[in-house]
């Protein structure tokens, strides 16, 4: 996933900002990690460069 995706992200529950957290980094793509929403607290995994989303 590259860092840039982040801007377009949001909570697929209630559509806040998601924050990176714990992330391992290979150039400019996101390996690992996890995305936190600000709003509801929701967390979903990095892994393999693939975003969860789901709930």
């Amino acid at each position: 996933m590259k860092e840039s995706t982040l801007d377009i992200l949001c909570c697929p529950v209630c559509k806040g900002d998601l924050k990176l957290r714990d992330a391992k980094k290979k150039g400019e793509d996101i390996v690992s990690g996890i995305l936190v929403c600000d709003k509801c607290g929701k967390e979903y995994r990095i892994k393999d460069g693939i975003p969860d989303l789901v709930p």
